[in-house]
């Protein structure tokens, strides 16, 4: 069989930097997938030798988005480490500020990361006003900002850069696609709420703020609880918070998961025919206390997409592997062993041994797992959790899918926008148990500890669930300093090379059997790869031990 190798790189609209090269047959179907991260990972490195009470503040400049995600996993872990136990207020101001960066995180991605994958801009701009007021309401029966000027006036904005000969935050997409299945009025409707979705960025990232006191890189998380007590005993403080939680859930009821349902309906077909699914393999680590033993999210594992049997999570079934990253030796030592491309520029894969990515192979069990909020919402829902199941119902219900319809590229979409309706919910329950301890003069936020008489050797760990998925920290401390630290982050488990195994991880996996309508236009492969929301920031990093510059780079724009 004769095949056609396509490389895209660097695939756009994603943090960090990131490669896909995949071999197609005569008619255009992927037989192989290699996605590789191209930048060396040094942050660990970094954190050898330094306190451990400093691991959050390093920990967390891993990624620019993912911030307080690797300043808590930091935390936590030498938190375990000493077996401190921190205050539940501590826990609810952490989680607090987590739940504002999920829906934030998962807004950002589907609009302005996702959609335009879907999206057809110049389309848009044959749509009518009140056509386009009329479809909205097939998704709500109150859609946000539905009115024939509001869409006049998005037509007119729109209209304005192409004039211009710019389309602005709409250049280099593949429009006419035939990959492209919305109407005119659907594009307009998802234009709208783009636009919509650049002022909710700013506004939720004034609630991380709120009890974060910056974001990004937020700074009142220290070993033991938070520093932001002003804030929690502030009554102004707590209703800006809830109001801007308040004007976000407006636009994730009425906008984002009506977009949602928008766009299962419109690529029912691909659905069905299982585009972009992965082999069926979640993983969930579970958390975020709600009341007693009842969490967030459930742990979980499903293997081959058996939603009836889930096992339990077992941490111990975690290992890493650098088969085919390019490191050499002990996967936690981070020993660089770079073996360069092939003269073509291609990436090294004849061989079963080549190595190809800076990102290493995370295994459970043996096994590659797709982690992110897909996981969390299967795992979840398979083990009942009565918190989600209402809101799975009414997604699938309204859409006519079936939970199998959800491990795909579109269904990965829906999966974000069930979770951020989700959490909105629990954050409002959340915020009065905040009040409730105020109320009956419980307000620690810390636990005190003497550093000097704690144990100068010591090992903590620390799993938690984070927009992408599965976020894991582990630090062996000698002597007071930290002598090894080691992170495995969601996107690191989504882009795992194959190793020597063969084993393909959920990136490779769900580019494999897709079918690409015009090779000069992959617009298929972004479509997948974008669905998993990929953070190369928080998977591969460039250092110079020494602080030198490496490289300059001027990247030419047509």
């Amino acid at each position: 069989m004769n095949t056609k190798k396509i490389v895209i790189d660097p695939i756009t609209r994603i943090e960090g930097h990131l490669r896909a090269e995949v071999e197609v047959d005569e008619n255009g179907v992927v037989q192989e997938a290699f996605v590789s991260g191209q930048l060396f990972r040094g942050i660990e490195i970094i954190l050898k030798n330094r306190d451990p009470r400093d691991a959050g503040l390093m920990a967390g400049r891993i990624c620019g988005v993912c911030t307080n995600s690797h300043f808590r996993g930091a935390i936590t872990c030498v938190e375990d480490a000493y077996s401190l136990e921190i205050p539940k207020n501590a826990e609810i101001i952490r989680d607090l500020i987590a739940m504002a960066l999920f829906i934030q995180d998962h807004v950002v991605h589907f609009y302005h990361l996702h959609s335009l994958d879907f999206v057809d801009v110049t389309s848009a701009l044959l749509a009518d006003a009140k056509l386009t007021s009329k479809e909205a309401h097939k998704y709500h029966k109150n859609p946000y900002r539905n009115s024939h000027s509001h869409y006049e006036a998005v037509l007119e904005k729109v209209g304005n850069f192409v004039k211009a000969g710019k389309l602005g935050p709409f250049s280099n997409g593949y429009w006419g696609h035939s990959d492209y299945k919305l109407t005119p009025e659907q594009n307009l409707i998802l234009i709208s709420h783009y636009l919509e979705a650049l002022k909710f960025q700013t506004n939720i990232s004034k609630a991380v703020a709120i009890f974060g006191a910056k974001t990004p890189h937020p700074q009142t998380l220290v070993v033991g609880g938070v520093t932001s007590v002003a804030d929690m005993l502030n009554p102004q403080r707590l209703n800006d918070y809830l109001f801007i939680i308040k004007e976000a859930k407006v636009f994730i009821d009425r906008a984002y998961l009506p977009d949602a349902k928008l766009l299962a309906l419109a690529y029912r077909d691909e659905i069905k025919a299982g585009v972009g699914r992965a082999n069926g393999n979640f993983l969930s680590v579970g958390g975020y206390e709600f009341e007693g033993e009842q969490r967030l999210f459930c742990n979980g594992v499903i293997y081959g997409h058996d939603f009836v049997h889930v096992e339990e999570f077992d941490e111990s079934k975690v290992t890493e592997e650098i088969d085919r990253a390019w490191f050499s030796g002990d996967a936690k030592e981070n020993e660089v062993c770079y073996t360069d491309l092939n003269d073509d520029g291609s990436l090294k894969t004849a061989k079963n041994d080549d190595k190809y990515s800076w990102i290493k192979a995370p295994r459970y069990d043996g096994k590659t797992m797709e982690t992110g909020p897909l996981a969390r919402v299967l795992v979840s829902y398979s083990k009942d959790n009565k918190l989600i199941k209402s809101f799975v119902d009414e997604f699938l219900h309204d859409t006519d899918l079936e939970l199998i319809d959800l491990s795909t590229t579109v269904g990965r979409n829906g999966a974000r926008a069930i979770e951020s309706g989700y959490i909105c919910e629990y954050i409002f329950k959340l915020v009065s148990r905040l009040i409730q301890n105020i109320k009956y003069y419980d307000t620690d936020t810390w636990v005190k500890y003497d550093f000097e008489k704690l144990q100068k050797d010591a090992k903590g760990r620390a799993f938690l669930e984070v927009p992408r998925g599965v976020l894991s920290h582990f630090v062996n401390i000698k002597d007071a300093k930290i002598d090894n630290y080691s992170v495995i982050a969601p996107t690191t488990w989504n882009a795992t090379p194959k190793n020597f195994d063969g084993l393909r991880g959920a990136y490779e996996e769900a580019l494999v059997g897709i079918k690409i309508q015009d090779t000069s236009k992959p617009l298929e492969v972004l479509k997948v790869l974008h669905s998993f929301d990929p953070c190369l920031a928080c998977a591969v990093h460039v250092i110079d031990a020494e602080g030198k510059e490496l490289s300059r780079y001027k990247i030419k724009t047509l």
